[in-house]
């Protein structure tokens, strides 16, 4: 659910679970949020288990120059890729992973799994926002992408589209240089928006980061 609901999840839509044994997450939204998921789990008394990067997992190698400052989210959809790319390919091979929410992550993996290492942008409505915000002359209605804008609004949009699909395609690029094709792995609220315009191979995966979530706290132990 989103964010700004969570104060209603205990109520709404717990109401009718059972106790559960165990509670696992990541959190890049601040101590705010983090004190808000843990008080819907006083219900039942449960710890929440905060998930952080470490410098290997699930046969992922973190080569971040200080691992713990990885974000979370961007640790476990690498391990959530990883892991799907072996199951679809049958054998390893280089991915991108993109998370596309307020800001813009594209993560590298080579074929060993190695993380070489990634890139933070804001995502199309920031820079939307940014230009109307500092530029007068382009305070201008919402648009839409066109192959060749013919208006202002739709120049922003597309003009924002291309920016981050850019990013993305430059990263697949220098990942495998000579054209080789690198499947790309994307999820986050803008997803649905960015990879119809991005080459294949491309996958869209909605839950990517909680599906890395689940593989790492299964590899940590505990109750499941």
């Amino acid at each position: 659910m989103p964010n700004a609901e969570l104060g209603s999840l205990a109520v709404r839509d717990w109401q009718s679970v059972p106790r559960p044994v165990r509670a696992v997450g990541v959190n890049v939204a601040g101590e705010a949020a983090r004190v808000r998921v843990e008080g819907q789990l006083a219900r039942w008394r449960l710890s929440m288990e905060w998930i952080g990067a470490t410098t290997s997992a699930c046969g992922v190698v973190n080569r971040y120059e200080h691992p713990a400052q990885l974000g979370p989210d961007r640790w476990a959809a690498m391990v959530a890729a990883r892991l799907r790319a072996l199951e679809q390919g049958g054998e390893a091979q280089p991915i991108v992973v993109v998370n596309a929410g307020t800001a813009v992550t594209i993560d590298t993996l080579d074929a060993a799994g190695v993380f070489r290492g990634g890139m933070i942008l804001p995502n199309m409505r920031l820079m939307l926002r940014a230009l109307a915000d500092n530029t007068a002359s382009l305070k201008v209605p919402p648009g839409r992408y066109a192959d060749y804008p013919t208006n202002t609004s739709d120049a922003i949009y597309t003009g924002a589209l291309y920016a981050v699909c850019g990013a993305i395609e430059l990263a697949r690029g220098r990942h495998a240089p000579g054209g080789a094709s690198i499947r790309c792995y994307i999820a986050g609220g803008a997803a649905h928006d960015l990879a119809p315009y991005l080459a294949p191979p491309v996958e869209l995966v909605d839950n990517l980061v909680l599906e890395g979530v689940l593989a790492l706290a299964n590899e940590s132990g505990g109750p499941r």
